[in-house]
């Protein structure tokens, strides 16, 4: 009876809040859903695959709006005008039937909704959120900066082939974005030229500078930044060679394995990896000019031991079943055993 009473009462009280939630699951879930098929699945188009980590960026924002909720009750209730436009164009946006429009809506009607509530400040406590779903939000900017990646293409180009050259691949020949190897013809296309791996690495960087706390320090969010791009372009740079010698090897079925399937995916979890150490460098760094500890966000020792703790686990395991088939084969000779016994 005690937990029917509670359920009124907190409608009662988040009757408005209950009803924003209503309103943006019936017609924002469809939507979310959809993209998430389209990022898993590689059903959307090539420009909307570029925001495939709004997987991880979207439910994360989510996460940090439900860690403000207490922050957000506390504010008082005040109306910005603009929180109408906002709202008003959003709607527009999501009638007009065209799918940038309709995507963009997403976070221009939450950013209304914030406005309209709680005014500014309510905009500024839900800053992180509302960015982390703006930049997952589909939409036509890879399209319209694929014409200025020409340079990018042209320097991933050239270093690729001075790499391999200088590995002893000397029938290479490079013009422009493309590279020749015994008469196999490798293009990097825009869309090899590693912005998707540029927009995801920046992206995964921000989300980890505010994981930890550390985007309130202007220097090292300078230098997580700086050095996501050196990261992200060195990777792909790497990517490109390896493509480029397999192509030109005629190793076919590696070369599709690493263009399109698991092996391209673990270069890139890779460059993520490396974008986590390199802020983890940041901080043991700035850490020791501080206070002479190299303390950082990793620790690299719990790993190790956490690892050999799964070796010895795995071993035990295998000598006690090695032990326990011992047994069952000699039956006979335990019995014998058990009966020698006084």
């Amino acid at each position: 009876m005690q937990s029917q009473s509670k359920l009124p009462v907190f409608l009662e009280r988040n009757w408005l809040n209950s009803l924003i939630v209503l309103f943006l699951v019936l017609l924002y879930v469809p939507l979310l859903l959809h993209w998430a098929d389209g990022w898993i699945n590689k059903t959307i188009s090539i420009e909307h695959e570029y925001f495939s980590h709004g997987l991880i960026g979207i439910p994360y924002a989510a996460y940090i709006t439900w860690t403000n909720r207490q922050k957000w009750q506390r504010l008082d209730d005040r109306s910005h005008p603009l929180g109408a436009v906002l709202l008003g164009l959003g709607v527009a946006f999501y009638l007009s039937g065209s799918v940038e429009l309709v995507n963009l809506s997403f976070p221009i009607v939450l950013a209304g909704i914030c406005l309209w509530l709680k005014g500014l400040p309510g905009l500024k406590l839900q800053a992180f959120p509302l960015g982390f779903v703006f930049f997952s939000t589909p939409n036509a900017v890879p399209y319209l900066l694929t014409p200025y990646t020409l340079p990018l293409q042209k320097f991933i180009a050239g270093t690729a082939g001075f790499i391999l050259y200088y590995f002893g691949m000397t029938n290479i020949v490079v013009e422009g974005v493309y590279l020749s190897v015994g008469g196999r013809l490798v293009e990097v296309a825009p869309y090899c030229a590693g912005l998707k791996m540029l927009f995801t690495s920046l992206f995964v960087a921000v989300l980890l500078l505010h994981w930890t706390g550390l985007w309130r320090s202007q220097k090292k969010t300078l230098f997580m930044l700086l050095g996501t791009v050196v990261i992200s372009v060195g990777v792909n740079i790497f990517r490109n060679t390896i493509l480029t010698y397999l192509h030109g090897a005629k190793l076919d079925g590696l070369f599709h394995f690493t263009h399109a399937g698991m092996g391209g995916d673990l270069i890139s979890l890779g460059m993520l990896l490396l974008i986590v150490v390199w802020l983890d460098v940041l901080e043991r760094v700035d850490n020791y000019r501080k206070t002479g500890d190299s303390i950082g966000i990793l620790n690299y020792g719990g790993l190790l031991s956490f690892s050999f703790k799964g070796q010895d686990k795995g071993q035990n395991t295998t000598n006690t079943d090695s032990e326990t088939s011992a047994d069952q084969a000699n039956p006979t000779q335990n019995h014998e055993s058990d009966r020698d016994e006084p």
